[in-house]
């Protein structure tokens, strides 16, 4: 009796989960075809926010928590703006080749894809053409495309320990440094860090640690790399968790903390300015800093990614900055063979 009764028992259980089941099976079912369904749509219809990146950025560099975005150490690749270009970084992600300390001073070009080189193959680089002429320094073109002044500063602060320059010359790019520093999302919804100017004077960084962009989960993230529905509630959380901000434009700000960096260390500090910015032009005078400006190198216009310099105006640029060297007596003559 006893057993026939535990029979029936587990029968009912039984019968109770087929029935529990088959109303969840079709809700079920229709969930799956509704998500499968909004997947192809998402995938036919393409849109521009959920697609991959092809960008440098995208291609070559990876999520960085302190700097936004930064190049993958010892990554290659091969990039398309006004030209194709190929691309190789080093084991300190710059594009260069591989720093090694040898007893000559370095001089560190710090700034953006100025400086990294977008549309130029890296030996027609300024920092590259400089190189020959200045044989006693060790010349570090440590550019990353997209950067503010604010992330140059910060990037400043981490290689100095490796590098230890004895100038540092930052490459101003006024066609977009200023709007770089004054907001935490840039380009393709790249996020970065940013500083705020306290009523005292000081800087204070903002933003920390920075998200990871829509791109980098796109490239980073095994689901949303795959899943288009992943990739869509991706941009909506970030859109929501963090939204764009606009702060006032602390650049001549950055660059006087640039300045005081270093010159407490003992080198010295020097200016590029891509375009006239009289602004600058003006803080710099007061400040007391060398500098010069590249207004009249050639560069490609009407690129998806325009004003970057021809190889033209590399040379141009190389020459400027050569004498801006020279005439404020950062460089012993004789190195550049100077007659």
């Amino acid at each position: 009796m006893a057993i026939a009764e535990g029979r029936a028992e587990r029968g009912g259980k039984a019968e109770k989960l087929r029935t529990l089941l088959a109303s969840l099976g079709l809700p079920l079912l229709a969930t799956i075809a509704t998500l499968l369904g909004l997947e192809l749509a998402l995938r036919l219809a393409d849109f521009r926010e959920l697609r991959e990146g092809n960008n440098e950025r995208s291609l070559s560099y990876r999520h960085d928590a302190e700097l936004g975005w930064a190049p993958i150490p010892n990554s290659t690749s091969t990039v398309s703006n006004a030209r194709t270009i190929h691309v190789q970084h080093n084991s300190l992600g710059l594009r260069d080749q591989e720093f090694l300390a040898d007893g000559r001073p370095t001089i560190m070009f710090l700034g953006d894809s100025l400086v990294w080189g977008l549309d130029a193959e890296a030996d027609e680089r300024f920092s590259e053409l400089l190189k020959p002429r200045l044989r006693d320094y060790r010349v570090v073109p440590a550019g990353v495309s997209g950067y503010g002044t604010d992330q140059e500063y910060l990037l400043l602060k981490r290689l100095w320990p490796t590098l230890k320059p004895a100038i540092v010359v930052l490459i101003f790019c006024t066609q977009n440094d200023r709007e770089d520093n004054a907001t935490n999302i840039r380009y393709e919804g790249y996020h970065k860090p940013y500083f705020t100017v306290t009523p005292d004077g000081e800087l204070r960084t903002e933003g920390l640690p920075v998200p990871a962009s829509r791109l980098q989960y796109i490239k980073e993230n095994w689901w949303v790399h795959h899943l288009w529905l992943a990739r869509l509630a991706n941009a909506v959380y970030l859109k929501i968790r963090h939204p764009l901000i606009y702060v006032p434009d602390p650049t001549e700000r950055l660059v006087d903390a640039m300045q005081d960096f270093v010159e407490m260390h003992g080198a010295k500090f020097m200016v590029g300015v891509q375009n006239a910015d009289l602004r600058l032009v003006h803080h710099l005078r007061s400040r007391g800093i060398p500098f010069a400006t590249l207004d009249e190198a050639d560069f490609y216009p009407g690129a998806a990614v325009g004003g970057h310099w021809t190889p033209k105006g590399h040379e141009y640029v190389a020459a400027r900055l050569l004498a801006l060297l020279e005439d404020n007596n950062a460089i012993r003559t004789e190195a550049h063979g100077v007659e």
